[in-house]
Protein backbone atom coordinates (compact mmCIF):
# COMPACT_ATOMS: atom_id res chain seq x y z
CA UNK A 1 0.00 0.00 0.00
CA UNK A 2 1.67 3.28 -1.01
CA UNK A 3 1.89 5.81 2.45
CA UNK A 4 2.41 9.31 2.51
CA UNK A 5 6.26 9.60 3.17
CA UNK A 6 5.63 11.71 6.85
CA UNK A 7 3.14 8.56 7.85
CA UNK A 8 6.56 6.35 7.81
CA UNK A 9 8.60 8.76 9.65
CA UNK A 10 9.19 10.18 13.33
CA UNK A 11 8.23 13.81 13.58
CA UNK A 12 10.89 15.93 15.63
CA UNK A 13 11.44 19.16 16.34
CA UNK A 14 8.64 20.19 13.36
CA UNK A 15 10.21 17.94 11.20
CA UNK A 16 9.35 14.55 9.61
CA UNK A 17 12.83 12.41 9.55
CA UNK A 18 13.86 9.18 9.28
CA UNK A 19 16.15 7.07 12.40
CA UNK A 20 19.01 8.73 13.35
CA UNK A 21 20.13 4.72 14.08
CA UNK A 22 23.36 4.32 12.07
CA UNK A 23 22.90 1.17 10.25
CA UNK A 24 22.34 -0.30 6.49
CA UNK A 25 18.70 -1.31 7.66
CA UNK A 26 17.38 0.73 10.56
CA UNK A 27 14.99 -1.30 12.68
CA UNK A 28 11.40 -1.01 11.98
CA UNK A 29 7.37 -2.38 12.55
CA UNK A 30 5.15 -4.19 10.37
CA UNK A 31 1.82 -3.80 10.54
CA UNK A 32 -1.07 -5.21 8.53
CA UNK A 33 -4.91 -4.31 7.74
CA UNK A 34 -6.86 -6.56 10.55
CA UNK A 35 -9.84 -6.90 8.44
CA UNK A 36 -8.44 -8.49 5.60
CA UNK A 37 -4.77 -9.53 6.26
CA UNK A 38 -3.28 -6.62 3.87
CA UNK A 39 0.21 -5.55 4.53
CA UNK A 40 0.49 -1.60 5.18
CA UNK A 41 3.66 -1.14 5.94
CA UNK A 42 6.97 -2.75 6.65
CA UNK A 43 8.58 0.02 7.35
CA UNK A 44 7.24 2.25 10.51
CA UNK A 45 10.38 3.06 12.12
CA UNK A 46 11.53 2.04 15.29
CA UNK A 47 13.19 5.25 17.30
CA UNK A 48 16.29 4.09 19.06
CA UNK A 49 18.12 5.52 21.70
CA UNK A 50 19.72 8.42 19.41
CA UNK A 51 16.23 9.37 18.16
CA UNK A 52 14.98 9.28 21.73
CA UNK A 53 17.97 11.84 22.77
CA UNK A 54 17.67 14.11 20.00
CA UNK A 55 13.59 14.48 20.79
CA UNK A 56 14.25 14.92 24.55
CA UNK A 57 17.19 17.54 24.03
CA UNK A 58 14.39 19.31 21.48
CA UNK A 59 12.09 19.01 23.97
CA UNK A 60 14.07 20.60 26.84
CA UNK A 61 15.04 23.18 24.60
CA UNK A 62 11.72 24.53 24.02
CA UNK A 63 11.03 23.79 27.30
CA UNK A 64 13.92 26.60 28.27
CA UNK A 65 12.68 30.14 29.91
CA UNK A 66 13.66 32.07 27.30
CA UNK A 67 12.33 29.78 24.83
CA UNK A 68 9.26 30.98 22.40
CA UNK A 69 6.85 28.27 23.87
CA UNK A 70 7.81 29.40 27.61
CA UNK A 71 7.43 33.07 26.89
CA UNK A 72 4.06 32.88 25.59
CA UNK A 73 0.90 34.49 27.18
CA UNK A 74 -1.49 32.30 27.62
CA UNK A 75 -4.01 34.11 25.32
CA UNK A 76 -1.37 33.51 22.78
CA UNK A 77 -0.53 29.55 23.90
CA UNK A 78 -4.54 29.61 23.92
CA UNK A 79 -4.74 30.39 20.05
CA UNK A 80 -2.62 27.97 18.85
CA UNK A 81 -4.55 25.32 21.16
CA UNK A 82 -8.09 26.53 19.37
CA UNK A 83 -6.56 26.24 15.96
CA UNK A 84 -5.10 22.94 16.70
CA UNK A 85 -8.67 21.53 17.64
CA UNK A 86 -9.98 23.10 14.50
CA UNK A 87 -7.92 21.41 12.27
CA UNK A 88 -8.32 18.17 14.39
CA UNK A 89 -12.02 18.68 13.92
CA UNK A 90 -11.77 19.42 10.29
CA UNK A 91 -9.02 16.42 9.97
CA UNK A 92 -11.49 14.26 11.83
CA UNK A 93 -12.42 11.87 9.01
CA UNK A 94 -8.92 11.43 7.77
CA UNK A 95 -7.55 10.80 11.47
CA UNK A 96 -10.45 8.23 11.75
CA UNK A 97 -9.60 6.61 8.41
CA UNK A 98 -5.80 6.25 9.79
CA UNK A 99 -6.41 4.95 13.08
CA UNK A 100 -8.97 2.45 11.98
CA UNK A 101 -6.33 1.15 8.88
CA UNK A 102 -4.49 -0.74 11.41
CA UNK A 103 -6.91 -1.28 13.94
CA UNK A 104 -10.16 -2.42 12.56
CA UNK A 105 -12.80 -0.32 14.25
CA UNK A 106 -15.76 0.27 12.50
CA UNK A 107 -16.45 4.29 11.10
CA UNK A 108 -20.02 4.18 12.94
CA UNK A 109 -18.48 4.08 16.39
CA UNK A 110 -15.61 7.16 15.68
CA UNK A 111 -18.20 9.14 13.89
CA UNK A 112 -20.47 9.20 16.88
CA UNK A 113 -17.49 10.06 19.34
CA UNK A 114 -15.81 13.03 20.31
CA UNK A 115 -12.47 13.78 18.71
CA UNK A 116 -11.47 13.80 21.75
CA UNK A 117 -12.01 9.88 22.17
CA UNK A 118 -9.72 9.32 18.48
CA UNK A 119 -6.73 11.39 20.06
CA UNK A 120 -6.08 9.55 23.20
CA UNK A 121 -2.62 11.43 23.90
CA UNK A 122 -4.92 14.55 24.12
CA UNK A 123 -7.39 13.54 27.28
CA UNK A 124 -4.44 14.83 29.09
CA UNK A 125 -3.92 18.41 28.94
CA UNK A 126 -0.18 18.61 28.81
CA UNK A 127 0.11 21.32 26.30
CA UNK A 128 -2.48 23.42 27.69
CA UNK A 129 -0.63 23.77 31.45
CA UNK A 130 2.63 25.27 29.39
CA UNK A 131 5.12 21.78 29.14
CA UNK A 132 6.06 19.92 26.13
CA UNK A 133 5.11 16.75 24.82
CA UNK A 134 6.38 13.36 23.05
CA UNK A 135 4.09 11.03 21.82
CA UNK A 136 4.97 7.47 21.49
CA UNK A 137 2.02 5.71 19.72
CA UNK A 138 1.03 2.07 19.93
CA UNK A 139 3.05 -0.14 17.36
CA UNK A 140 -0.24 -1.12 16.16
CA UNK A 141 -1.68 2.29 15.93
CA UNK A 142 1.19 4.50 14.37
CA UNK A 143 -0.51 6.39 11.65
CA UNK A 144 -2.85 9.17 12.88
CA UNK A 145 0.41 10.12 15.19
CA UNK A 146 2.27 10.74 12.43
CA UNK A 147 -0.39 12.61 11.16
CA UNK A 148 -0.35 14.76 13.85
CA UNK A 149 2.67 16.23 13.69
CA UNK A 150 1.76 17.71 10.80
CA UNK A 151 -0.82 19.18 12.00
CA UNK A 152 1.41 20.21 14.93
CA UNK A 153 3.45 22.33 12.22
CA UNK A 154 0.23 23.69 10.52
CA UNK A 155 -0.98 25.20 14.06
CA UNK A 156 1.76 27.06 15.01
CA UNK A 157 3.54 25.09 17.81
CA UNK A 158 7.30 26.04 18.32
CA UNK A 159 10.01 23.53 17.65
CA UNK A 160 10.21 20.44 20.05
CA UNK A 161 6.59 21.29 21.86
CA UNK A 162 5.25 18.10 20.66
CA UNK A 163 7.07 15.77 18.82
CA UNK A 164 6.47 11.87 17.48
CA UNK A 165 8.48 9.02 18.30
CA UNK A 166 7.15 5.59 16.84
CA UNK A 167 8.63 2.10 17.62
CA UNK A 168 8.13 -0.55 19.51
CA UNK A 169 8.89 -1.03 23.33
CA UNK A 170 11.84 -0.75 23.29
CA UNK A 171 11.43 2.55 22.31
CA UNK A 172 8.85 3.12 25.20
CA UNK A 173 11.22 2.19 28.12
CA UNK A 174 14.16 4.57 26.19
CA UNK A 175 11.56 7.11 26.77
CA UNK A 176 10.40 6.17 30.51
CA UNK A 177 14.11 5.72 31.10
CA UNK A 178 15.08 8.98 30.48
CA UNK A 179 16.60 11.12 32.86
CA UNK A 180 15.62 14.31 31.43
CA UNK A 181 12.00 12.87 30.98
CA UNK A 182 10.07 14.65 34.16
CA UNK A 183 6.67 13.44 33.91
CA UNK A 184 5.03 9.55 31.97
CA UNK A 185 2.05 7.93 31.05
CA UNK A 186 4.13 4.73 31.91
CA UNK A 187 6.04 2.46 34.30
CA UNK A 188 9.77 2.69 34.79
CA UNK A 189 12.74 2.37 36.98
CA UNK A 190 14.48 5.68 37.64
CA UNK A 191 12.24 8.46 39.93
CA UNK A 192 9.74 10.31 37.91
CA UNK A 193 6.02 11.28 38.38
CA UNK A 194 4.06 8.98 36.49
CA UNK A 195 0.08 9.05 35.56
CA UNK A 196 -1.00 5.15 34.68
CA UNK A 197 -4.05 3.95 33.11
CA UNK A 198 -4.34 0.47 33.07
CA UNK A 199 -6.35 -2.63 32.83
CA UNK A 200 -10.28 -3.66 34.46
CA UNK A 201 -12.71 -5.83 34.77
CA UNK A 202 -15.55 -3.93 35.27
CA UNK A 203 -18.87 -5.10 37.03
CA UNK A 204 -22.05 -4.08 35.82
CA UNK A 205 -24.89 -4.90 38.77
CA UNK A 206 -28.22 -5.11 37.64
CA UNK A 207 -30.83 -5.11 40.16
CA UNK A 208 -34.64 -6.53 39.63
CA UNK A 209 -36.11 -2.75 39.69
CA UNK A 210 -33.92 -2.17 36.45
CA UNK A 211 -35.20 -0.43 33.54
CA UNK A 212 -34.76 -4.19 31.70
CA UNK A 213 -34.38 -2.55 27.75
CA UNK A 214 -31.90 0.19 29.25
CA UNK A 215 -29.43 -2.30 30.96
CA UNK A 216 -29.16 -5.00 28.36
CA UNK A 217 -28.76 -2.07 26.05
CA UNK A 218 -25.56 -0.81 27.66
CA UNK A 219 -24.01 -3.72 29.09
CA UNK A 220 -24.24 -5.28 25.44
CA UNK A 221 -22.59 -1.93 24.07
CA UNK A 222 -20.35 -1.77 26.77
CA UNK A 223 -18.99 -5.46 25.69
CA UNK A 224 -19.14 -4.81 22.14
CA UNK A 225 -17.08 -1.46 21.77
CA UNK A 226 -14.31 -1.51 19.72
CA UNK A 227 -14.27 -5.21 19.55
CA UNK A 228 -13.87 -5.41 23.11
CA UNK A 229 -10.59 -3.93 23.23
CA UNK A 230 -11.52 -0.97 25.80
CA UNK A 231 -9.55 -0.61 29.59
CA UNK A 232 -13.42 -0.27 31.09
CA UNK A 233 -15.42 -2.67 29.08
CA UNK A 234 -18.22 -4.30 31.12
CA UNK A 235 -17.00 -7.85 31.25
CA UNK A 236 -18.24 -8.80 34.28
CA UNK A 237 -22.14 -8.46 34.24
CA UNK A 238 -24.10 -9.66 37.96
CA UNK A 239 -27.57 -9.86 37.32
CA UNK A 240 -29.97 -10.00 40.44
CA UNK A 241 -31.67 -13.62 40.69
CA UNK A 242 -35.16 -12.74 40.34
CA UNK A 243 -34.66 -11.39 36.89
CA UNK A 244 -31.70 -13.47 35.66
CA UNK A 245 -33.40 -15.61 33.14
CA UNK A 246 -34.65 -12.92 31.49
CA UNK A 247 -32.00 -10.67 31.41
CA UNK A 248 -30.02 -13.09 29.87
CA UNK A 249 -32.21 -14.21 27.43
CA UNK A 250 -32.52 -10.19 26.46
CA UNK A 251 -28.70 -9.83 26.74
CA UNK A 252 -27.92 -12.89 24.58
CA UNK A 253 -30.16 -12.39 21.76
CA UNK A 254 -29.37 -8.57 21.48
CA UNK A 255 -25.50 -10.23 21.17
CA UNK A 256 -26.41 -12.36 18.49
CA UNK A 257 -28.12 -9.52 16.82
CA UNK A 258 -24.58 -7.62 17.09
CA UNK A 259 -23.68 -10.52 14.66
CA UNK A 260 -24.81 -8.75 11.64
CA UNK A 261 -23.26 -5.87 12.10
CA UNK A 262 -19.72 -7.41 12.54
CA UNK A 263 -17.83 -7.07 9.68
CA UNK A 264 -15.57 -4.94 6.68
CA UNK A 265 -14.77 -1.73 8.80
CA UNK A 266 -14.97 0.34 5.71
CA UNK A 267 -18.81 -0.98 5.24
CA UNK A 268 -22.12 1.17 5.90
CA UNK A 269 -23.22 0.14 8.80
CA UNK A 270 -20.96 -1.83 10.46
CA UNK A 271 -20.47 -1.91 14.23
CA UNK A 272 -18.11 -4.40 15.14
CA UNK A 273 -14.87 -5.25 13.13
CA UNK A 274 -11.86 -7.20 13.90
CA UNK A 275 -9.44 -7.16 16.84
CA UNK A 276 -6.27 -5.11 16.22
CA UNK A 277 -3.73 -8.34 14.89
CA UNK A 278 -3.21 -12.01 15.04
CA UNK A 279 -1.55 -11.49 18.24
CA UNK A 280 -4.29 -10.28 19.91
CA UNK A 281 -6.57 -13.00 18.19
CA UNK A 282 -4.54 -15.78 19.05
CA UNK A 283 -4.58 -14.12 22.62
CA UNK A 284 -8.28 -14.06 23.01
CA UNK A 285 -9.51 -17.03 21.26
CA UNK A 286 -7.06 -19.09 23.25
CA UNK A 287 -8.49 -18.38 26.31
CA UNK A 288 -11.74 -18.64 25.05
CA UNK A 289 -10.60 -22.07 24.14
CA UNK A 290 -8.88 -23.06 27.61
CA UNK A 291 -12.05 -21.68 29.69
CA UNK A 292 -14.33 -24.57 27.25
CA UNK A 293 -11.82 -27.03 28.18
CA UNK A 294 -11.80 -26.32 31.75
CA UNK A 295 -15.77 -26.22 31.63
CA UNK A 296 -15.44 -22.57 33.88
CA UNK A 297 -19.03 -21.84 32.47
CA UNK A 298 -21.69 -22.42 30.60
CA UNK A 299 -21.33 -20.57 26.90
CA UNK A 300 -24.10 -18.75 25.50
CA UNK A 301 -23.14 -17.30 22.01
CA UNK A 302 -20.00 -16.79 20.35
CA UNK A 303 -17.64 -17.99 17.56
CA UNK A 304 -15.08 -16.28 15.26
CA UNK A 305 -14.19 -15.19 11.74
CA UNK A 306 -11.02 -14.51 10.37
CA UNK A 307 -10.01 -11.76 13.20
CA UNK A 308 -13.79 -11.14 13.40
CA UNK A 309 -14.55 -12.44 16.82
CA UNK A 310 -18.12 -12.61 18.27
CA UNK A 311 -18.72 -11.71 21.43
CA UNK A 312 -18.84 -14.14 23.59
CA UNK A 313 -20.66 -15.27 27.07
CA UNK A 314 -19.90 -17.27 29.89
CA UNK A 315 -22.76 -18.19 32.14
CA UNK A 316 -22.44 -19.09 35.96
CA UNK A 317 -18.72 -18.80 35.69
CA UNK A 318 -15.78 -20.36 37.72
CA UNK A 319 -14.89 -17.53 40.38
CA UNK A 320 -11.44 -18.67 40.14
CA UNK A 321 -11.12 -18.93 36.51
CA UNK A 322 -8.81 -16.61 34.19
CA UNK A 323 -12.05 -15.93 32.40
CA UNK A 324 -13.43 -14.60 35.17
CA UNK A 325 -10.83 -12.93 37.13
CA UNK A 326 -8.45 -11.37 33.90
CA UNK A 327 -8.48 -8.58 31.61
CA UNK A 328 -9.23 -10.31 28.07
CA UNK A 329 -9.21 -6.81 26.33
CA UNK A 330 -11.79 -8.79 23.59
CA UNK A 331 -15.47 -9.14 23.07
CA UNK A 332 -15.80 -11.42 26.17
CA UNK A 333 -18.13 -11.28 28.96
CA UNK A 334 -19.00 -13.41 32.41
CA UNK A 335 -22.34 -13.23 33.82
CA UNK A 336 -23.57 -14.59 36.90
CA UNK A 337 -26.39 -14.17 39.52
CA UNK A 338 -26.52 -12.60 43.00
CA UNK A 339 -29.33 -11.95 45.79
CA UNK A 340 -29.05 -9.15 47.93
CA UNK A 341 -26.64 -5.89 48.11
CA UNK A 342 -24.61 -7.15 50.70
CA UNK A 343 -23.49 -10.37 48.49
CA UNK A 344 -22.93 -7.88 45.19
CA UNK A 345 -20.30 -5.64 46.96
CA UNK A 346 -18.78 -8.93 47.67
CA UNK A 347 -18.33 -9.93 44.16
CA UNK A 348 -17.79 -6.88 42.53
CA UNK A 349 -14.97 -5.73 44.35
CA UNK A 350 -13.46 -9.56 44.52
CA UNK A 351 -11.01 -7.93 41.86
CA UNK A 352 -7.35 -6.50 41.65
CA UNK A 353 -8.73 -3.65 39.15
CA UNK A 354 -10.92 -0.98 40.11
CA UNK A 355 -11.37 1.20 36.80
CA UNK A 356 -15.14 1.18 36.47
CA UNK A 357 -18.30 -0.03 37.60
CA UNK A 358 -21.89 0.52 36.46
CA UNK A 359 -25.29 0.23 38.78
CA UNK A 360 -28.80 -0.17 37.12
CA UNK A 361 -31.38 0.13 39.43
CA UNK A 362 -34.57 2.41 39.61
CA UNK A 363 -33.99 3.23 43.83
CA UNK A 364 -31.23 5.87 43.72
CA UNK A 365 -30.54 5.86 47.62
CA UNK A 366 -29.56 2.05 46.91
CA UNK A 367 -27.69 3.50 43.75
CA UNK A 368 -25.47 6.50 45.83
CA UNK A 369 -25.58 3.73 48.30
CA UNK A 370 -23.49 0.95 46.55
CA UNK A 371 -21.40 3.56 44.55
CA UNK A 372 -19.72 5.27 47.39
CA UNK A 373 -18.95 1.34 48.66
CA UNK A 374 -18.27 -0.19 45.10
CA UNK A 375 -13.66 0.50 45.31
CA UNK A 376 -13.65 1.81 41.46
CA UNK A 377 -12.47 5.08 39.88
CA UNK A 378 -15.49 5.61 38.15
CA UNK A 379 -19.17 4.38 38.59
CA UNK A 380 -22.00 4.65 36.32
CA UNK A 381 -25.93 5.13 37.50
CA UNK A 382 -27.89 3.24 35.17
CA UNK A 383 -24.60 3.29 32.33
CA UNK A 384 -21.57 1.97 32.29
CA UNK A 385 -18.15 2.04 30.27
CA UNK A 386 -18.67 6.31 29.34
CA UNK A 387 -16.78 8.74 30.56
CA UNK A 388 -16.93 12.30 30.41
CA UNK A 389 -14.01 14.68 29.40
CA UNK A 390 -15.03 17.38 31.99
CA UNK A 391 -14.40 14.70 35.01
CA UNK A 392 -11.88 12.79 36.60
CA UNK A 393 -11.39 9.40 34.72
CA UNK A 394 -8.74 7.07 36.32
CA UNK A 395 -8.87 3.61 38.53
CA UNK A 396 -8.08 2.33 41.77
CA UNK A 397 -6.05 -1.06 42.63
CA UNK A 398 -3.94 -2.35 39.40
CA UNK A 399 -6.31 -0.47 37.38
CA UNK A 400 -4.07 2.80 37.58
CA UNK A 401 -2.29 5.48 39.52
CA UNK A 402 -3.39 9.47 39.08
CA UNK A 403 -6.33 10.78 37.34
CA UNK A 404 -6.69 12.08 33.46
CA UNK A 405 -9.51 14.89 32.26
CA UNK A 406 -10.96 17.75 34.05
CA UNK A 407 -9.39 19.80 37.04
CA UNK A 408 -7.44 16.80 38.04
CA UNK A 409 -5.46 16.58 34.92
CA UNK A 410 -4.62 19.96 35.03
CA UNK A 411 -3.26 19.22 38.69
CA UNK A 412 -0.91 15.95 36.93
CA UNK A 413 0.46 18.44 34.73
CA UNK A 414 1.67 21.24 36.83
CA UNK A 415 4.16 21.76 39.96
CA UNK A 416 2.33 23.44 43.13
CA UNK A 417 5.00 26.60 44.20
CA UNK A 418 5.07 28.06 47.38
CA UNK A 419 6.57 31.74 47.58
CA UNK A 420 6.77 33.70 50.94
CA UNK A 421 7.64 37.78 50.86
CA UNK A 422 9.03 38.92 53.79
CA UNK A 423 7.17 42.83 54.37
CA UNK A 424 8.88 43.62 57.19
CA UNK A 425 12.20 43.99 56.68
Amino acid sequence: MQLEPHLTQLFINNKSSIVLTITDQPPSVTVYNPATGELISDLIPVAGNEDVDEAVACANEAFKPNSPWRQMTHTERREILLRFADLLEANQERLAYLTRLTLGAPYLPFGKSEIGTAIGCFRSPALATGNVFILKPSEKTPFMAAELGKLVLEAGFPPGVFQVLTGDGSTGAALASHMRVAKALAAQSNLKRVTLELGGKSPAVVFGDANLENAVKWAVNALVTNSGQICFAATRVFVQSRIYDKFVAAYVERLKAKKEVLGDPEAPGTEIGPVVDKAQYDRIMGIISSAKENNDGKVLTGGQRGYFIEPTVFAETDKTSFIYKEEIFGPVAVINKFDTEEEILELANDSKYGLMAGVFTQDISRALRLSSLIDSGVVGINCISTISFSCPFGGTKESGLGRENGEHALRAYTEPKTILINMAY
